[in-house]
């Protein structure tokens, strides 16, 4: 195809960017031939013109078409090349969020630096059985692959899991083994696939550190062999490391850590456990603190040391020797801060008493002298001495790190040995899984030793994955046949052989290191001269003479030869070693007595990045001299080739890990860095090798399917082989470009792009003209309804005018004569309103001023009155004020006379002279001072009350003269009162009658304007009641509001009811589910048990070595026509543990099934010794607990009255409160009764109601306290029936048990105190009982005498009877009764002689006197009613010409024969619907009822249920019997061959439904005739004479419920097995509508799926199974409510499946195929309307799938399309909608892709969800069954039982 072709204008191209690696660009103008250049516009709009190279003319990558960018796999791109590799990487990683993709047989993984829900077990299940490309990209999907293949061709596997550092590969890994774990199991209890699990922590914490790349980067390699056992489950692993990366021990960079267990040590230094270890903060010791970054954000080390303790123990490691290894390592931290000094320039020396030192030499044990001292010396040996030498500090240093790494290692070492050891197992290994994670290609600014071992290890891989992708690609050109030729690809060979060939690198490196003065400067130079003209892939850096340059697979690597021959060397003091191995400390000594040398100890490098592989051991068979000679070089190719050895002989599966980015953030990716990476670990390897051949590779279906829009009707012919053959040739003229296989289309790069270019064209060109034509018809359409619409709307609008034109002159000349009249009234009215408001105005001006003139003369008069006295106020003032002041002037002069005496008093006062006079004669006046005053106090008494006296007279006579005087003023005010009054009066009256003209006319203004009011109050009026209307409206709108309102309220109200009884029935759906998942489990662990056994017997029966056992649900015949019973158990039990114990002496050689023989022998006998010791405690325990009870009899006799008292104590107290109550009731009666006579208490007073409702109050209250006590009494005899029911069934060793499971003192004293108070108890009630037993037992005894003679009286009686005729019979028997009455009477009235008792007697006797009259009527009745049918019945015989026989009969004969007649088939129809059997018989009832009845045999022309109601037959004969040991049997036969038959014929779907339909229909016979009311409802009156008489079996009901509920769930699960293979390819990959899904090209591992195609299932294939599964239930028999749980089920599963295998896989999220979706979901609600299901909530089940589908198709851009996305997928999560949008794939160039904007809005707007963050639907999830009571209208006497059956032996009664 010319390139004129293709460079075309608007062909997209890639172009080189220095920033971006490739960035796209569009031509702007055709590309011709011999043009140097092209015009490209960048995708910014940017225009460039890109130069072609003079030289090559290669043109730009052509990009590929936008429906393949996000592809799966990268080999289905139609354009295979670097950048469109990294670009599909690119938008899967960035805009789908997808972190793998295929690339051939290589998955390459995107570490995202974010967790993501994809590791779960839901996705594990998904993934499990699954083809590798049917599901999306995914390490799970690498891990199942293998594990099938190892399976299918029994050949061992291996994944190779690489990348740099921080790459993720650690974590893959890690998942790869979860995914072993989860979908193999394990076959011992050891639990293996935890413990290969376990070993993570561990390994991580002894070999990962941080780096600047990586927080938790590993520092090794690891090749990890799963074990799988012959049932490909896990039995065990064993780890192989290399390159261990011990110079991190003593150096770390900056910003980088040690490894983690220092770490994790130091942060748990203040554990009591860990004090002696003398440990402290990291930054305290050298070996942790160079790296300045003893901390890593967001981990605990603390915590992750305790995670690693516990791997440890889980891996059986004890706590000893986990010490021991801490020990170990603190001792290397103390080493590490022995500080060296120098002592002179040749020697140096360690300062005495170091106490790091010291700590160092106490923790290992060893001396302080000597490890002092060959720190600092070395011993040098010749020929024939020995020397002693010192060294310089900067050695002296060395050898302590040397030191330091060697014991480092050796701990390493002794770690992975021992964490071997715990995933060993004895079981013989079938085959393994390999997983290796190693490191990827490394290169730095500075290359040394290391990354020199590392690139070299990854040459190997890379030569071995070479090989491996070009012998698939020669396979698969062989396996369809078409021409093979050589595809040219890179063969790493020569840089291999550069570097381990002989003369090689390696080679000249150890030569070198046997020289005795061999330096890198020397072996540089050997270099140069030997490979530097003779290899083209060695070179010489230009400016340095000692490094060198190697062209490797990835990119050239510059090594600085610098430390080379130091680090093969590796050499540790053997001196020093030898310190150690003389240590005191045994885990010390056990990690050198391995016998390793001095001299390369471990084969490890030395130095900064050193690394060492210590799974190679060295062999003990070699010399010392020869060891010593073994170069870390030398060793490292050896374990490289074991480690190529070991995967050649493996098939490989490879995933590269890439890292996006150097910061660690969340998917981000970094283009630069990628695309090192991909060219660094062999994906554009692989790539260059798939394009060199034909990459492309189509079905000739998928290519027919695709490209059909390119043929012409005549091109398609029958055979699409041919088709697609002529189609082609005709579209591609150079036939090089494809080839023709036996079942595929092989293209040649780029030519799948020239095919989707023309099929875009023919489908653009056929859109254009469809567009076209609708456009057309759509416009030609709109036009004629636009011309039709314009006429009618002019006709309307004329018509229009012309009305509006007639009806504006007919208003003009109404609108002329209104304006008229309307003019002359408001005239008129205006000046009426004129007239009468001149008057108004007039009136109210002459009154106004009138007014006033009257108010000024009275304002005049009234002043003058004011103003005197107003003067007669202020004269009165002034004289006051006056007064005022010449009485406070002789105040202030008194005041000042009085100070002038006081001062001379005072003076006179302080003087002697003065005080002497006083006291002059004081004594004396004081005695007459005395005697005075008494005598003034009594002149004084008797002055007081003549006063008194005085003072009454005095009185009461100014009292009658105050009187008096107030009386006459009285009479004088009212005389000066009436003579105003009168003057007053007078001109009053004057005033008035002028008032009165004046309000005269006022009046008629007022009257006036109340006239205008009234007007105006009526137009108000008139206006409110308009108002008053308004409000009425909307009061009722109100109303009806509120009405609706209640509506809305009530319904809120229904529907949170609704919703309520909803969430009941979830929860009790919940409690059903969880149930039945308990009895899912039981049954699991039954069948486990069955397993077990079996296998026992096998492994004892069987004598070849590595038999297999058999399968679980075979049997012999003679067990599988058994039950198993107790005693069968306990038997098989016995056999068991006599054929373990004669079997320790049969041959040792029985592989895997003796040893699993010896180890259940080993437990049984442990669990024997167990048993004996348990039995010997038990007979202790009875023995103490005698003695105790003997001893507490006492106390128990205390204990019990205190009971009674109390008991006592709280009946008194009830009783006095039922006093108390009724004393108030007795009250409110006659309270009642005294107030009835007065009327007060009527019914309906007041009165009464208070009393009637204290009454009911008082009567609740009495009934309240009567339930107490009632309740208090029944509970005190459940107690007592409980604690006899305790004592009767269980031993009284439970007892003594629990008591010693009890653990605190006060706890044991009061359980014994209540121990002996309950057998005290029980003992009490257990004689009471057994005395009233042996009372009953003797008195039934002689009912039962008396019954036996009484019966033997009858039957003689009977006999007498029989022989007499009817009539005489009757009295016969009536004289019999009256005489057995009698003799009845005669005896009691004897044996009671109370006149009581003979009274009830004779009631009792005329009782049944009656009874037998009515007996006797009744009889009467009968005969007379026999005689007629009699009667009759003779006149039919005579009618049939019977009667000659009439004329030599009596008439008795002619009686007596019919009756005989008669008799002969009533005896038929007294069938009372049972079967009798023997007891013998029943194992051949089961036999021939349940083990060998076939479903698809007899059971076909069988009724429904038949077997059901067999057994419900024999059942009922058993409880006619009373027989509870035959129905006990009965149904345990039953139910353990019904199980038997199930776990033998568990995956045939007709006999699990014949079973569950038989379970069932005996589950309702059992319910119908239990006897139980509620059961009874629907049964006829035989049937209920059918019910069970003896035995309630209401908790066989239940056992038998639990079986159907297993039952049921084997059905679902057998279902699922049989649907499980067609939902996918039924609902998701076939094309039920031809032509909508368009088939995309799929890449190499579609191809080369693990299991071949089977055939495509298609939808009909899905409806047909579920018309069969439907068609079978119904033959059967199955309830139609039960069937509907089945269908629902069914339904769940195919929604879920489908809806699953939607989310993991990208190529099925399209538009077309939403549309698929939906039709076949619309074909299954047709078929679920075709059988009337529709009601079963099937179709719910659904929802979530046609939600998707739904998601598929609708638009996805806009915020509103955003928000109907959310209210459209409420059945779906958040996770799962986000899902599909990033899945979302378009098939054709015209869908789009859906934005990152888009969906990061719907994320928001579902943001708000509560909801589980599961992806995956469960398919595992079985909805709880229920069993609603069916009765059967079918009679049992009816049944007829098949001779087929073989039941000949059953009797019917």
């Amino acid at each position: 195809m010319a390139a004129s072709e293709l460079y075309t204008k608007l062909a997209r191209v890639w172009i080189p960017d220095a920033e971006e690696v490739w960035k796209s660009a569009a031509l702007t103008k055709n590309y011709e031939d011999g043009d140097g250049s092209l015009q490209l516009a960048l995708e910014d709009g940017t225009n460039l013109e890109h130069k072609l190279d003079p030289k090559t003319k290669n043109l730009p990558y052509l990009r590929n078409p936008d429906i393949l960018v996000g592809e799966n796999d990268l080999t289905a791109l139609s354009y295979l090349h670097e950048p469109a590799v990294l670009h599909n990487l690119k938008v899967r990683f960035i805009d789908s969020k997808l972190i793998y993709t295929y690339c051939g047989i290589v998955l390459v993984a995107i570490n995202p630096y974010e967790s993501l829900p994809i590791y779960g077990s839901d996705i594990i299940n998904a993934y499990s059985g699954q083809n590798m490309g049917d599901m999306d990209p995914h390490i799970f999907a690498v891990a199942e692959e293998a594990y099938k293949q190892m399976a299918r061709d029994e050949r061992n596997q291996s994944i190779i899991v690489s990348g740099e550092s921080g790459a993720g590969k650690t974590v893959s890994a890690k998942y790869a083994m979860r995914y072993f774990a989860t979908v193999s199991g394990t076959t011992s209890e050891a639990n293996v696939e935890q413990k290969v699990l376990a070993s993570n922590p561990i390994m991580e914490a002894i070999g990962n550190a941080k780096t600047t790349r990586n927080d938790n980067s590993s520092r090794f390699g690891k090749y990890i062999e799963i074990g799988f056992d012959p049932r490909y489950r896990i039995i065990g692993a064993n780890m192989r490391t290399y390159l261990l990366e011990k110079s991190r021990v003593v150096f770390q960079a900056d910003e980088e850590r040690n490894y983690h267990i220092f770490y994790q040590l130091c942060a748990s230094a203040h554990l009591p456990e860990l004090k002696d270890l003398r440990l402290g903060s990291a930054n305290d010791f050298l070996y942790t603190r160079q790296g300045r970054s003893p901390v890593i954000e967001g981990v605990d080390d603390t915590k992750e040391l305790s995670t690693t303790r516990h791997a440890f123990t889980l891996l059986g490691v004890n706590e000893s020797y986990q010490m021991g290894l801490f020990q170990v390592l603190a001792a290397i931290l103390h080493l590490g801060n022995v500080e060296v000094k120098d002592r002179d320039s040749d020697s140096s020396v360690i300062p005495p008493n170091n106490s790091h030192l010291t700590a160092f030499c106490e923790l290992v044990g060893v001396s302080y002298q000597d490890m002092s001292h060959w720190l600092c010396h070395r011993k040098l040996r010749t020929a024939t001495e020995t020397y002693i030498k010192t060294v310089p500090r900067l050695q002296a240093v060395n050898a302590r790190d040397a030191l330091a790494k060697h014991v480092y290692a050796k701990l390493f070492s002794w770690i992975v040995e021992h964490v071997n050891k715990a995933l060993v197992t004895n079981i013989k290994q079938r085959s393994f899984i390999g997983v290796l994670d190693i490191y990827g290609f490394e290169t730095f600014e500075i290359n040394s030793f290391e990354q020199f071992c590392i690139n070299y290890a990854n040459e190997k891989l890379q030569q071995q994955f070479n090989m491996h992708v070009f012998k698939l690609e020669q396979e698969e050109y062989m396996r369809e046949e078409i021409p093979w030729t050589l595809i040219d690809f890179y063969d790493n060979q020569p840089c291999i052989n550069l570097i381990e060939a002989k003369m090689g690198v390696l080679d000249l490196l150890d030569e070198e290191c046997k020289m005795p003065k061999g330096s890198d400067e020397s072996w540089a130079q050997k270099l140069y001269n030997t490979h530097l003209k003779t290899c083209s892939l060695f070179q010489k850096p230009r400016l340095s003479n000692r490094a060198f340059i190697i062209q490797h697979f990835a990119d050239k690597v510059e090594y600085q030869c610098e430390g080379f021959l130091e680090k093969n060397k590796d050499t540790v003091n053997e001196e020093q070693i030898n310190v150690l191995k003389a240590s005191k400390f045994p885990l010390l000594v056990e990690l050198f007595q391995d016998g390793e040398k001095a001299v390369s100890p471990t084969g490890q490098p030395q130095g900064a990045g050193g690394r060492t592989r210590l799974s190679v051991k060295p062999d003990k068979g070699r010399t010392s001299s020869r060891e010593h000679k073994k170069t870390v070089g030398c060793q490292f190719r050896n374990s490289l080739q074991m480690l190529m050895d070991t995967l050649n002989a493996t098939t490989p599966h490879y995933v590269r890990c890439i890292k996006p980015n150097d910061f660690k953030l969340a998917f981000s990716f970094d283009p630069m860095r990628a695309v090192q990476q991909l060219r660094a670990c062999g994906v554009l390897e692989t790539i260059r090798i798939s394009a060199a051949g034909f990459p492309s590779r189509w079905t000739y279906q998928e290519f027919y399917s695709r490209y059909r829009v390119l043929m012409k009707q005549k091109d398609v012919l029958q055979d699409k082989r041919l088709t697609c053959r002529n189609v082609l040739e005709f579209l591609v003229q150079d036939q090089d470009k494809y080839q023709f296989g036996k079942t595929k289309i092989f293209f040649r790069a780029g030519q799948v792009a020239y095919l989707e270019k023309l099929r875009s064209d023919k489908l653009r060109v056929a859109c254009v003209r469809i567009q076209k034509t609708i456009r057309c018809w759509l416009a030609r359409k709109k036009f004629l309804r636009q011309r039709r619409s314009a006429i009618t709307i002019q006709r309307f609008t004329r018509g229009f005018q012309a009305r509006c034109l007639a009806k504006f002159m007919r208003r003009t000349s109404a609108a002329t004569t209104i304006q008229k009249y309307q003019r002359m009234c408001v005239a008129r009215r205006r000046y009426r309103q004129k007239q009468a408001a001149a008057l108004a105005m007039q009136t109210i001006l002459r009154a106004y001023m009138a007014r006033q003139k009257y108010r000024t003369l009275l304002r005049e008069s009234k002043a003058v009155v004011i103003q005197k006295h107003a003067r007669g106020l202020l004269a009165r003032r002034r004289f006051k004020r006056c007064l005022r002041a010449i009485v406070y002037l002789q105040c202030c002069l008194r005041r000042m006379r009085a100070r002038w005496e006081l001062k001379k008093l005072k003076i006179e006062a302080r003087s002697v002279e003065h005080f002497k006079k006083l006291n002059i004669g004081m004594e004396n006046k004081i005695m007459q001072l005395q005697r005075r005053i008494d005598e003034q106090n009594n002149n004084h008494r008797a002055t007081v009350d003549k006063l008194a006296t005085l003072e009454a007279g005095h009185a009461a006579d100014s009292e009658r003269m105050r009187v008096e005087v107030t009386r006459l003023r009285g009479v004088e005010e009212d005389a000066r009162n009436n003579a105003n009054r009168a003057n007053s009066l007078q001109g009053e009256l004057e005033r008035l009658k002028k008032e009165l003209a004046t309000t005269q006319k006022e009046k008629k203004t007022i009257e006036d304007w109340a006239t205008k009011y009234r007007d105006e109050m009526e137009k108000m009026v008139s206006e409110l009641k308009s108002q008053n209307g308004l409000l009425k409206s909307e009061k009722d709108d109100l109303n009806r509001m509120i009405q609706e309102q209640r509506q809305q309220m009530t319904e809120q109200m229904a529907r949170a009811i609704a919703e309520e009884t909803q969430q009941l029935e979830t929860d009790l759906n919940e409690e059903r589910s969880r149930y039945q998942n308990l009895l899912t489990e039981h049954l699991r662990l039954e069948e486990k048990h069955d397993d077990l056994k079996e296998e026992m017997a096998l492994s004892s029966n069987t004598s070849r070595p590595g038999h297999r056992r058999t399968d679980s649900t075979h049997s012999s015949n003679e067990s599988e026509y058994t039950y198993n019973s107790e005693y069968a158990e306990v038997d098989e039990g016995s056999r068991v543990s006599e054929v373990d114990g004669g079997r320790a002496h049969m041959d040792s050689g029985r592989g895997m099934d003796t040893n699993l023989t010896l180890k259940l022998q080993k437990r049984l006998g442990e669990l024997e010794q167990d048993k004996q010791q348990l039995r010997d405690e038990l007979e202790n325990k009875e023995e103490l607990f005698q003695r105790a009870r003997a001893r507490d009899d006492v106390e128990h006799k205390k204990a019990r009255g205190a009971e009674l008292e109390y008991e006592s104590l709280k009946r008194q107290e009830l009783e006095s409160e039922n006093k108390k109550l009724k004393h108030n009731l007795a009250e409110m009666r006659q309270s009642l009764l005294g107030n009835q006579a007065t009327g007060a208490g009527a019914p309906g007073s007041p009165a009464y109601k208070v009393l009637l409702d204290q009454l009911n109050s008082s009567s609740e209250e009495l009934d309240v306290r009567k339930e107490e006590v009632l309740i208090l009494r029944s509970q005190l005899v459940s107690q007592k029936e409980a604690t006899h029911h305790k004592e009767t069934m269980t031993e009284p060793t439970h007892h003594v048990v629990d008591v010693s499971k009890l653990k605190d003192t006060d706890e044991i004293k009061q359980a014994y105190v209540g121990l002996k108070d309950t057998n005290r108890l029980l003992e009490s009630q257990l004689q009471a009982q057994r005395r009233s037993y042996d009372n009953e037992t003797e008195g039934l005894r002689s009912e039962l005498q008396n019954v036996k003679e009484e019966n033997n009286r009858q039957q003689q009686l009977l006999a007498q009877n029989l022989q007499l005729p009817p009539e005489a019979r009757i009295e016969a028997s009536l004289q019999h009764e009256i005489t057995r009455l009698t003799n009845e009477n005669l005896e009691i009235l004897t044996d009671n002689q109370d006149p009581t008792a003979s009274r009830e007697a004779r009631v009792t006797i005329l009782r049944r006197m009656v009874d037998l009259m009515e007996q006797l009527e009744k009889q009467d009745k009968t005969i007379r009613k026999l005689k007629k049918q009699l009667k009759v019945y003779s006149k039919r015989i005579g009618e049939m010409g019977v009667g000659q026989t009439e004329g030599q009969t009596s008439p008795g004969q002619m009686v007596d024969e019919p009756v005989r007649a008669v008799s002969i088939p009533r005896r038929e129809k007294d069938f009372q619907g049972m079967l009798e059997y023997k007891r013998q018989d029943e194992l051949k009832l089961v036999k021939n009822l349940i083990l060998e009845l076939k479903p698809r045999g007899v059971a076909v022309n069988l009724i429904p249920g038949l077997p059901a109601y067999i057994l419900f037959m024999c059942l009922r004969h058993a409880d006619y019997v009373n027989d509870d040991e035959k129905v006990r049997t009965l149904l345990a036969s039953t139910i353990n061959c019904i199980k038997k038959i199930l776990k033998k014929r568990g995956d045939d779907f007709e006999t699990v439904s014949f079973w569950l339909a038989n379970t069932c229909r005996f589950l309702h016979c059992l319910k119908q005739y239990s006897g139980d009311e509620v059961f009874m409802k629907h049964n006829s009156a035989r049937q209920n004479e059918h019910c069970l008489s003896n035995f309630d079996l209401a908790e066989y009901r239940q056992v038998i419920s639990d079986l159907a509920i297993q039952i049921y769930q084997q059905l679902i699960k057998c279902m699922e097995n049989i649907l499980q293979a067609m939902i996918v390819s039924g609902m998701l990959e076939h094309e039920t509508i031809q032509g909508v899904s368009g088939v995309k090209p799929t890449g190499l591992r579609k191809r080369t799926s693990s299991i071949a195609d089977e055939g495509m299932y298609t939808l009909e294939s899905i409806l047909r199974q579920l018309g069969a599964f439907h068609s079978t239930m119904c033959q059967h028999g199955t309830d139609p409510e039960l069937i509907k749980q089945v269908v629902k089920q069914q339904f769940y599963i195919i929604g879920a499946v489908t809806l699953n295998n939607l989310l993991l896989r990208k190529d099925m999220c399209s538009w077309s195929k939403g549309m698929q979706i939906r039709y076949n979901v619309s074909q299954l609600e047709e078929w679920l309307r075709d059988k009337n299901l529709m009601a079963c909530g099937a179709k719910e089940t659904l929802e979530p799938l046609i939600q998707a589908a739904q998601l598929l198709q609708v638009k996805k851009k806009t915020d509103e399309d955003a928000e109907a996305i959310c209210s459209m997928c409420h059945a779906l999560t958040t996770a799962q909608i986000v899902k599909v949008l990033n899945l979302y794939t378009p098939v054709n160039e015209f869908e789009e892709r859906v934005s990152v904007s888009f969906i990061r809005t719907i994320q928001t707007r579902l943001r708000g969800r509560c909801e589980s963050p599961q992806l995956l639907m469960d398919t595992k999830v079985i909805y709880p069954v229920t069993f609603p009571f069916n009765p059967s209208a079918l009679a049992l006497e009816t049944i007829q039982i098949p001779s087929s059956l073989n039941l000949g032996f059953l009797v019917r009664v």
